[in-house]
């Protein structure tokens, strides 16, 4: 009996995903203002802070911890995938579902829209950075290097973009009622996501204390209503932290580097659960790290 294979999301087509979401209707003008945000809260405004430094603090972000992940250049690839990777999996139920899954995938585009704008509330009053290494040893780090002024480290939209891909593919299958036929993809996408996540600290774009704050900023993105379960509660937060580093760090570092990201991510919790915005926590953390321009 021939083996029959199991379409993976990372086959599909971008450009195919592309196509798709911007000939339909229904799902171009979400598609042009999520654009919109990011160009907005993403590039505009971290372009405007480095072209007139001082307009708008920067803090150091950097931790110890830090030290213990090697820099791993040829986890690159997978770093700069984060954008492709939440459009192949639209494009994967736009293939699959055609009409049945247009409202769902109208949804996402705009949740991930609101996302650029969420993160854009803490940036907009404190930026962040960390000391990467200069490195051109591979013409993505020379892209890198060119159009990131490195100034969005917390939270990391990185880390964000792909915990709201992950959590939102699975509720999007489950809405279409195959959660049980998609089990694999489903499986892919959260692996994508911790692959993503240990890429940032792997290329030294982040620091560990900025995986922690998106954990946060995502469970207080998705905070549940009347109607509806958040997407990345609290014990979602600490599955998702204990399968990071797994492999590839020295013995006993994986479990320092995981525990202090949880901590960290429960303190900032906590103190949310007093603040009178879900920004106060990461704006408080922020204040109390040395700052770039005092010459650091």
């Amino acid at each position: 009996m021939a083996k029959v294979s199991v379409p993976e999301i990372k086959d599909e087509s971008l450009p195919l995903a592309v196509i798709r979401i911007i000939t339909c209707p229904r799902l171009r003008g979400a598609a042009l203002k999520c654009f919109i945000s990011i160009f907005r809260n993403f590039f505009a405004l971290q372009y405007r802070a480095a072209l007139l430094p001082g307009c708008i603090p920067v803090s150091r972000v950097d931790h110890p911890l830090d030290e213990k992940i090697p820099f791993r250049p040829g986890h690159v690839s997978v770093y700069l995938d984060f954008v492709a990777f939440w459009i192949r999996c639209l494009g994967f139920l736009l293939r699959v579902y055609g009409g049945r899954a247009h409202e769902l995938v109208r949804g996402f585009i705009a949740s991930m829209d609101g996302l650029y704008a969420f993160a854009a509330e803490v940036y907009g009053e404190n930026l962040s950075t960390t000391r990467r290494p200069f490195y051109l040893g591979r013409p993505r780090f020379a892209l890198i290097h060119a159009v990131d002024p490195h100034l969005m480290c917390v939270p990391s939209l990185h880390v964000m973009v792909v915990i709201r891909t992950y959590t939102a593919f699975r509720a999007m299958i489950a809405a279409l009622g195959d959660a049980e036929t998609w089990v694999s993809q489903t499986e892919e996408i959260y692996r994508g996501a911790l692959a993503i996540t240990e890429a940032v600290l792997y290329v030294k774009q982040h620091s560990v204390n900025c995986i922690s704050a998106a954990m946060y900023a995502m469970s207080r993105f998705d905070e549940p209503d009347k109607n509806r379960d958040g997407l990345f509660p609290p014990a979602e937060a600490e599955g998702f932290v204990l399968e990071l580093f797994k492999t590839g760090l020295a013995p006993g570092d994986g479990e320092t580097v995981r525990r202090y990201i949880l901590d960290l991510y429960q303190r900032f919790l906590l103190r949310g659960e007093k603040a009178l915005s879900w920004k106060e926590p990461l704006l408080e953390f922020l204040r109390e790290l040395p700052r770039k321009d005092r010459g650091n």
